[in-house]
């Protein structure tokens, strides 16, 4: 039985199975063509491949830009300013620093060093990554088997994918190690946001913390001596095109992270390399590289995601959102000692009134509430 004030709400849009896929889809897309549209704004600004202090003063501007539009977006969306308050600018830093700078700094640097066959591998590990921060180290979701093997088999096809064109060769700390260090970074950041949703705006989280990154990033740019040789229409028009990517690409994410399980959203991550093969054939003109490879590779990626989302039929209960204030509320399982029946739901703070949300009645049940509700450990009271 459902009480309180329940309403069809965005919430319940972004939990439903086909909208996942379509939006982390449109996501991937999007971080797919900022491989070759990277390297096209490398051309037009005249950045030589091993530029490390101009790739990153790049990198800088262009997600300084992105949180702009981010911030501009928000305005709208929410129709009144974003405003970050007191609390926030912690959560800002660490999501800034992890997300923004350390992982594009190790990655532009390590790039520089290692193959683009070993980059893409290690890359790829990153949805491992973040399934192990959000389930072993802040415990915010479980593993299960399935979850392992649909991650396994969309691996497999990013395997297939990179080494159709090469081979894995010799490992070095600062190739190898600092892209695998990018892989952390971006892994851990986003289990973090998962645990801020809960209470924080996500887009108001990824607008501030690109601005700050952004302009680390271009300090540090600068310091380093980075700077663009030709800076036209044309390369002004590519840059914002990729702040866009940032922009609307990582806000949508968050979002979605902050309504479904880690492991159900960042298994989508897969499927960047795929794209990222099938735009570079089209706006690089690297036609050759599409093949039975990467047909195969798209076909192993959406298996391994199709896996991590298929689920068990719940107790026939209907997906509904209850609207609960975090700051108010915390969520309770409530255990009949008589019948050993378990209800979850929210507890007032001032009042202990509870608010009874759905029955549980296995561990499916326990973590669709958690899910839905970006719930970690629930205290159970008698």
């Amino acid at each position: 039985m459902l009480h309180g004030k329940i309403s069809i709400q965005p919430e319940q849009l972004l939990h439903r199975t086909a909208v996942v896929w379509i939006l982390a889809l449109f996501c991937c897309a999007l971080w797919g063509s900022a491989f070759p549209c990277i390297k096209i704004g490398y051309r037009l600004m005249q950045i030589d491949s091993g530029d490390s202090a101009a790739q990153i003063l790049y990198a800088g501007v262009r997600f300084t830009i992105a949180g702009i539009l981010t911030l501009i977006a928000g305005r709208f969306i929410k129709r009144s300013v974003l405003i970050p308050k007191i609390t926030s600018f912690s959560k800002i830093i660490v999501l800034a620093m992890t997300q923004t700078v350390l992982q594009y700094v190790f990655f532009y640097i390590g790039l520089a060093h290692v193959s683009g066959v070993n980059a893409s591998i290690i890359e790829a590990a990153n949805v491992f990554a973040a399934i192990f921060f959000s389930s072993v180290v802040f415990r915010i979701e479980t593993m299960n088997l399935r979850k392992f093997i649909g991650c396994l088999i969309g691996f497999s096809g990013v395997l297939l994918v990179t080494l159709s064109g090469g081979r894995i060769g010799e490992l070095s700390w600062n190739g190898e190690g600092f892209i695998l260090l990018s892989t952390l970074a971006y892994a851990f950041a986003y289990a973090r946001l998962k645990v801020y949703s809960r209470t924080e705006d996500t887009v108001l989280l990824s607008g501030f913390q690109f601005i700050l990154g952004g302009v680390i990033m271009m300090f540090l740019g600068i310091m380093l001596g980075g700077k663009f040789g030709n800076f036209d229409v044309k390369a002004l028009l590519m840059l914002l095109w990729l702040s866009f990517v940032s922009s609307a690409a990582y806000t949508i994410w968050g979002l979605l992270l902050k309504y479904n399980d880690v492991s159900r959203v960042a298994v989508f991550g897969f499927s960047n390399p795929v794209f990222g093969v099938l735009l570079s054939a089209v706006l690089l003109d690297e036609g050759s590289r599409i093949g039975p490879e990467a047909i195969g590779a798209l076909f192993l990626v959406c298996v391994g995601i199709y896996i991590c989302h298929s689920r068990k039929k719940m107790s026939g209960q209907q997906l509904r959102v209850y609207q609960y204030d975090p700051e108010r509320q915390y969520a309770v399982i409530r255990s009949s000692i008589c019948s050993g029946e378990r209800v979850a739901g929210f507890k007032n703070y001032d009042d202990s009134h509870f608010t009874e949300i759905m029955l549980i009645k296995s561990d499916e049940d326990l973590e669709r509430f958690c899910t839905l509700y970006g719930v970690g450990e629930l205290k159970t009271e008698y």
